[in-house]
């Protein structure tokens, strides 16, 4: 497996040609900030834990993609994403459905980073409690994006339009939280298995690792 520093440098290296690119004209400057900024949050966050806490590449994948969705989507704003236009017109639907989309992510991406948080610190083992653990952990996210999208809309007006993205749907903010909820439930029926051997495979590449208990202390370097 390669060192948690080189693959948070091509990560790193990734996301940046990814908020170059998505912030170079995006169609709502304002939007773009609030839209990108998880990214600006997670990234100083996973440096800072790298000495502490090693993820697998399943996990750092993830989070990889998460954040390019959340710069795709704040590039055009989630209502005007071109992909969605096009999945609009080839399922005949009534709306752009990336949001959509980006709400399964905001499921499918934390379901999978908190279940090996929670492994491998030995807070909860694998099984159903897990499984109910996360799929709570990842609706309570869902439930308070969509107080913060409250909380700006009711700060700026019509300016927070483009980030809200209901696009006219007035059950927009319960479609969000359930895609938000089947997204996690999606990345536990589908990737459980292989993360479960990652989280081996990781356990095993460091063997003198304290992974019980609740907070997990790699190796120190020679």
């Amino acid at each position: 497996m390669p060192s948690a520093d080189r693959r948070l440098s091509i990560l790193g290296a990734v996301w940046g040609i990814g908020l170059v690119s998505s912030g170079w004209a995006p169609f709502d400057r304002a939007t773009w900030w609030m839209e990108i900024a998880p990214v600006l949050i997670a990234f100083p966050m996973l440096v800072s834990l790298r000495r502490r806490f090693v993820f697998t590449d399943l996990a750092l994948l993830l989070i990889t993609v998460h954040g390019l969705v959340l710069m795709l989507g704040g590039t055009y704003t989630y209502a005007r994403v071109p992909i969605g236009f096009a999945v609009q017109d080839w399922l005949h639907l009534a709306r752009n459905p990336y949001d959509r989309f980006g709400h399964l992510m905001q499921g499918f991406v934390p379901a999978i980073v908190l279940r090996e948080v929670l492994v491998l610190t030995g807070v909860i083992a694998a099984g159903r409690v897990l499984a109910i653990t996360v799929l709570a952990y990842c609706l309570s996210v869902s439930a308070l994006y969509e107080l913060i999208e409250f909380g700006a809309a009711v700060a700026l007006g019509q300016g927070a339009d483009a980030f809200l993205g209901t696009q006219g749907d007035p059950w927009d903010t319960q479609w969000d939280m359930l895609m938000c909820l089947f997204g996690a439930a999606l990345a536990l029926i589908l990737l459980s298995r292989s993360h479960d051997g990652q989280i081996a495979r990781l356990r095993s590449s460091c063997p003198a690792a304290a992974w019980a208990g609740r907070r997990f202390r790699p190796a120190p370097r020679p």
